[in-house]
């Protein structure tokens, strides 16, 4: 389901936060479907379940879980979650356009930035 790369300078449950986000919000993983265990996924990892626990705990904090006590963690209704994840990305643009601007680029700089990394 997830693969983690121990290259990454991040710690070890925001991968896995960010790979469980992603597949929460491109539809991968459906509201109400069931996370895996703790344990199960912590034996498929090969690392600490606290590690995993860990990770759950912020999913929820985030809001892209919610826990059912007794039965475990489950997705959340994530249309409202993709919603606040294009603003974001929107102002990250906005912010580095801005950026781009002060440093001497141009709109066309980035139009062709942009059109080079068409598919």
């Amino acid at each position: 389901m997830i693969i983690l790369d121990y290259k990454d300078t991040r710690p070890i449950y925001e991968q896995i936060v960010e790979k469980f986000k992603m597949l929460i919000l491109k539809g991968v993983l459906q509201k109400d479907e069931q996370m895996p265990s703790v344990r199960s996924l912590a034996v498929e990892l090969s690392i600490n379940p606290n590690t995993i626990q860990k990770a759950y705990a912020e999913l929820e904090r985030q809001g892209y879980l919610y826990v059912v006590k007794g039965r475990g963690n489950f997705i959340s209704d994530n249309k409202s979650l993709l919603n606040e994840r294009k603003e974001e990305l929107k102002n990250r643009v906005v912010f580095i356009y801005r950026e781009g601007l002060e440093l001497g680029m141009t709109k066309r700089d980035f139009m062709e930035l942009l059109q080079g990394m068409e598919e």
